[in-house]
């Protein structure tokens, strides 16, 4: 008989999984795949740490500031550091009013950018503009304030030029003449809103043109092969392939909106008081942080009714994005 045509056990003895084995065999692998998936859970969990600590922080920082004005503190609108009474009214209101302002000009604005750069221009333009948005989109916030304020383009053209006008033109309409009339200082909601629209527009833009060039083309080729127009396709075609990310990235402009202290802090006038003209003077919930923060002493109600307005900020953010996501639940996604 001859041996050597039995196969030898080793070959027919059945190898160990390829969970069992790791990527380098043994007991080694499953120790290292084990120790990686624990690293990888733990970066998961730090985000909640991270925000559960930040509400915890500004929660109980502003517990003397609900102590003392109880839920009034929400809709008061007085701000008196020298009687020591204060109300989160008017940077509410302004955070509010700036944030919807920018968003009306940048949302449109950022979608027609992206719709042109990925569906109409030649790519020896396309590709410099993109790029350019992109490097706007890191230019620092302050830098947008000073040129917001010094620069002849919004301050200096709305006090010298547009409130004038508006004011002559448009002040003796019964509901504009309330909405536009103000004195001519140049900065006010109206201002802010504009610089925070040129902030946001390079973020919308980047993601909007990233969610168009990732649009599959025979979805495009086959509307235009059944003859759509270009305003057909984008309306039934990538408006409704696109929405959740586009959703997503308004909300991404809305929160940098929400949040901006320095440019916002340039042009909007730094008065706590609610004006219901667009060109009245303002203040919002980030600009009046930076500004008073520092003159707050350690364990004052002032400083516990700044931290009580972050923690007011917080809370719009968070309902913001529920409205997003409700948004995107009953449209079925």
């Amino acid at each position: 008989m001859d041996n050597s045509a039995t196969p030898p056990s080793s070959i027919l003895a059945p190898s160990p999984p390829a969970a069992e084995r790791g990527v380098w065999g043994g007991a080694s692998g499953v120790a290292g795949d084990r120790l990686f998936a624990g690293v990888v859970r733990a970066c998961a969990l730090s985000i909640l740490v991270l925000m559960g600590g930040l509400v915890a922080v500004l929660a109980w920082g502003g517990v003397a500031a609900w102590s003392a004005f109880g839920p009034g503190f929400v809709w008061s609108t007085v701000w008196n550091p020298v009687t020591e009474h204060f109300g989160a009214a008017a940077p509410v209101f302004g955070s509010v009013v700036t944030t919807v302002l920018a968003l009306l000009f940048a949302v449109p604005l950022a979608f027609g950018i992206a719709f042109w750069l990925v569906e109409m221009a030649p790519a020896v333009v396309a590709a410099p503009i993109g790029m350019a948005v992109q490097l706007l989109a890191a230019v620092p916030s302050i830098i947008f304030g000073m040129w917001g304020f010094f620069v002849i383009v919004i301050v200096p053209v709305m006090a010298r030029y547009v409130q004038p006008w508006v004011n002559h033109h448009l002040g003796p309409v019964p509901v504009l003449g309330a909405v536009l009339r103000s004195a001519p200082y140049g900065t006010g909601l109206l201002t802010g809103g504009l610089v925070l629209a040129v902030m946001v527009t390079p973020f919308v833009c980047a993601v909007m043109r990233d969610v168009f060039m990732a649009m599959p083309a025979q979805v495009r080729e086959s509307a235009y092969g059944l003859g759509a127009t270009r305003w057909e396709v984008m309306r039934s075609v990538t408006l409704p392939w696109s929405r959740p990310a586009l959703i997503g990235g308004i909300m991404l402009g809305m929160g940098r909106a929400l949040g901006e202290t320095m440019a916002v802090t340039f042009v909007i006038g730094n008065t706590n008081r609610i004006g219901w003209s667009l060109f009245a003077p303002g203040n919002t919930i980030a600009s009046l942080i930076a500004l008073e923060f520092p003159e707050s002493p350690a364990g004052s109600l002032k400083l516990s009714s700044l931290l009580a307005l972050g923690f007011i900020l917080m809370v719009i953010s968070f309902l913001t994005l529920a409205c997003s996501r409700l948004l995107l639940r009953r449209g079925g996604v």
